[in-house]
């Protein structure tokens, strides 16, 4: 498998799982915080309730995301033939752009600025939301730039 095609893997591996959760999370369920409120804080450094019409619509910009940068990527021939070329073309790009500026914003959260360093958030921010980000949008702009139309 060529480096496009495991790149593409891996940004739709992890926008999927993401969306997994977010449709898990409004199912009313807070795994693995104890309760929505400590979800919220953890996942967003704000409480925002995880119900479905705030959870839903995201998990299905998530699944999207995640099918274009698998067809981009090579790995779902019948559906990038049945996309139009400037879904193809851009909807990995704009995957590449919420991922980065996700992953700017987690830099900047970093530092301290609004954000208690004592928190939750704050220590997965610095452990994976952050480093994950950046790593996805670096992939998700390299399966972007494959092709001819590159």
């Amino acid at each position: 498998m060529n480096r496009h095609r495991t790149a593409a893997l891996a940004v739709a591996g992890l926008l999927a799982a993401d969306a997994l959760l977010h449709v898990y999370w409004a199912t009313g369920r807070t795994w693995p915080a104890a309760d929505p409120a400590s979800l919220s804080r953890a996942v967003l450094n704000a409480e925002v309730p995880f119900t479905p019409p705030v959870a839903l619509p995201l998990a299905a910009l998530l699944f999207s995301g995640s099918a274009l940068v698998l067809a981009r990527g090579g790995l779902l021939d019948g559906a990038a033939r049945r996309l139009p070329t400037v879904a193809l073309r851009w909807g990995p790009r704009a995957v590449a752009a919420g991922l980065l500026a996700r992953g700017l914003a987690g830099l900047l959260w970093a530092t301290g600025v609004g954000v208690d360093t004592g928190s939750a958030f704050y220590r997965l921010n610095l452990a994976f939301y952050t480093p994950l980000c950046l790593a996805a949008a670096a992939a998700a702009l390299a399966v972007a730039r494959t092709g001819a139309d590159g």
